[in-house]
């Protein structure tokens, strides 16, 4: 049985504390006085601090320790949160993931720039208000009032099975000061009765620090929720004096007195089984929260990778049972195909929706990055984002960061104008920017939106003339000549800078976007704004096809895009030839005839279908010898020797084990709107 590296656990726990962070300061960045935040910013960074040094990141823990200090000093009131103070955190938190992802490497002097900025940010603002003519500082030696506390806390019975001890908070109370610890122990049942596993012991306290109350709320930040705690501030004979920064005092822990047991009473053991009964009969409140957190559970990506492989082979077997069982007569053989075929379905869909995870945590890394794009080019963005519950396949969400990355960095660079741009031409000062998804069938579609200065067509084209990538004067659809700006080192920027200007993002999109078997839309209007859309297939495992048959060879068309199947006879493939149209109520569909593209060298049958497809709002109709029917389809990926055939995605396994070639839709129906509009240029 594999364990998992706690190492690794940690990292991954860290991710998710930074992730916390950085979301915590991207709304502070727009409600600077929201205590909550504040706190909540606090909390993250203390820790990440405390984990990092329990796991052995002793450098991340040093560092965060400064992060959290200006943040403690916020919540104290000492210093005011400010936009400056948000920003050198961010910068800090890049830095913080490359010590928890490299923790032995060689960052250089980033640790002590970056603590320079954050010190600016914090102690500037204490410098700026402090008067011009400011005494000198007190020496080291300056007497501070000592505050007497008495603490009365006690923790859940399940504290201990749940990872918290109690003597690491004492040690934290006697940190802060000289104390005086008794333990209460009345609680204790008789040794019958007593579960080894839980906590039965509160304590008093009583502590005498120069520290405030939020000093000791600290202590007890992780378990505040779900103990009973009660602090409050106690008179003493004398205020106790303390020069500079005192060591902690010895703890004084007051004596238990021991429990006498007569000798002549022996007690009485009872069953395990009562013991756990008597237990869970007073199971507290908070058992309910920890019970659904344990709902969840940690799984590796590679163990779903492995489980899809094992369904997809599975689902395979069970095409090639039902295909032998069909020619066969035996009953009893029919009756476990079919009741095969079920459960195999039912587990290919409860695995492909383990496989989806909400487009929101694709979504959530934009927030961060138009939040610096602002800093950096001076424009004043606001993210909106709409569909955060649309659900995608895993690894379409992991294919895509760098993609919108682009699109995103790309809108904002060359889409929306500066603030006077806009106020000029009657916009709002602030420019938008629009990430949304939605389901349509068996796509998903992610757009990236903008009301910028939209894309300039003529310097597009001269540019694209320029660099030779059409002729000039070339007669071009509007959607072909936006598409130009996904060309290979195609650019309008004036000038390179750290945002655009090399003509390689929009290209390494494109090509991203076809690998998954998805196709790009872009629309823009001038002055208006310009919208990019990503359709891409819910899921790269597992779809269900439609399966025909070209010739001999046999093909799978998504059936996501199938929209119908009409009949073609041989009279009617004769007189289209030439201009390959056919006639669908009141509009005319092109379309293309597979054998002869795939030059089969076979004659084409009696009565021929025409399966019609669309991508959006272009359709297009591909002429076949015979419709099979409906197929599961398990991807498997072409060759790397295949990798320039664009008219196939994939290939699949049928059930008598010869292989189908997976038709790629989007580059069909491109072929046909291509051929459509030469038609017209001839006609």
């Amino acid at each position: 049985m594999s364990t998992l590296d706690p190492v690794a656990v940690f990292r991954m726990e860290a991710a998710e504390c930074l992730e916390t962070i950085e979301a915590g300061l991207l709304d502070l960045t727009h409600q600077l006085d929201d205590r909550d935040l504040v706190d909540a910013v606090f909390r993250g960074l203390h820790t990440l601090k405390g984990s990092g040094s329990m796991f052995g990141f002793d450098a991340l823990a040093a560092f965060t320790h400064h992060c959290e200090t200006a943040f403690d000093r916020v919540r104290k009131g000492e210093v005011p949160a400010t936009s400056e103070l948000v920003a050198a955190v961010l910068a800090a938190q890049d830095h913080m993931r490359a010590l928890v992802d490299q923790p032995d490497a060689d960052h250089g002097d980033t640790g002590h720039k970056l603590l320079a900025q954050l010190q600016a940010a914090v102690g500037g603002q204490g410098a700026a208000s402090a008067p011009a003519t400011a005494p000198a500082p007190a020496p080291v030696t300056a007497t501070k009032k000592a505050i007497t506390w008495r603490i009365r806390f006690s923790l859940p019975t399940n504290a201990m099975a749940n990872g918290t001890n109690p003597l690491g908070l004492l040690d934290e109370l006697r940190d802060l000061g000289e104390c005086t610890i008794h333990a209460n122990t009345a609680a204790i049942p008789p040794l019958s009765e007593l579960v080894p596993t839980e906590l039965y012991i509160s304590w008093d306290v009583v502590l005498t620090s120069e520290q405030d109350r939020s000093a000791i709320d600290d202590v007890f930040i992780f378990v505040m929720d779900d103990m009973e705690l009660d602090v409050r501030e106690i008179d003493r004979p004398a205020e106790a004096t303390i020069v500079s920064e005192p060591a902690a005092g010895p703890a004084v822990v007051l004596p238990i007195e021991p429990v006498a047991v007569p000798p002549a009473v022996v007690p009485e053991f009872k069953p395990v089984e009562a013991v756990l009964a008597k237990r869970d009969a007073a199971v507290p409140a908070t058992d309910n929260r920890q019970a659904k957190a344990a709902e969840n559970v940690r799984v590796p990506a590679e163990r779903l990778d492995e489980l899809m492989d094992r369904v997809g082979e599975l689902v395979i077997a069970q095409s090639r049972l039902s295909q032998l069982a069909s020619a066969s007569a035996d009953i009893a053989l029919r009756s476990v195909s079919e009741e095969i075929e079920r459960l195999s379905g039912e587990l290919r869909d409860t695995m492909m929706v383990l496989r989806m995870v909400p487009v929101a945590t694709l979504f959530s890394r934009f927030r961060r990055l138009v939040h610096d794009l602002a800093r950096e080019t001076g424009k004043v963005i606001e993210l909106v984002t709409e569909g955060e519950s649309t659900e995608v396949d895993k690894t379409v969400i992991e294919r895509l960061a760098d993609p919108l990355v682009h699109l995103v960095r790309n809108s904002i660079d060359h889409g929306l104008e500066t603030p006077q741009e806009r106020l000029a031409a009657g916009k709002t000062e602030a420019g938008t920017v629009i990430l949304s998804a939605r389901q349509a069938g068996g796509e998903v579609i992610i757009s990236i939106k903008d009301d910028g200065r939209g894309i300039n067509r003529e310097r597009v084209r001269a540019k694209a003339e320029s660099s030779g990538l059409i002729a000039p004067g070339q007669p071009l659809s509007d959607s072909e000549l936006l598409q130009l700006i996904f060309a290979p080192g195609f650019s309008t920027a004036a000038q390179i800078t750290n945002l655009s200007g090399r003509g390689v993002g929009m290209d390494v999109v494109k090509k991203t976007v076809e690998a998954l078997r998805g196709a790009i839309d872009i629309e823009s209007v001038p002055g208006q704004g310009s919208e990019v859309s990503l359709r891409i297939p819910l899921t790269l495992a597992i779809i269900d096809g439609l399966l025909v048959r070209v010739g001999s060879g046999r093909y799978v068309i998504p059936l996501s895009a199938v929209e119908e199947c009409l009949e073609l006879s041989l009279e009617e493939d004769l007189r289209s030839r030439g201009r390959s149209f056919i006639s669908l109520r009141d509009s005319l569909v092109p379309f293309l005839r597979l054998r002869d593209l795939f030059r089969t060298g076979t004659k084409p049958d009696v009565h021929q279908k025409v399966v019609v497809i669309s991508t959006g709002t272009e359709r297009v109709g591909l002429v076949v010898d015979q419709i099979i029917g409906d197929h599961q389809t398990v991807i498997k990926s072409m060759s790397k020797l295949h990798n320039d055939v664009a008219t196939f995605s994939g290939a699949t396994i049928l059930g008598d084990g010869s292989v189908a070639l997976i038709l790629d839709v989007g580059h069909l129906v491109a072929a046909g709107q291509q051929q459509e509009a030469q038609m017209r240029v001839a006609g």
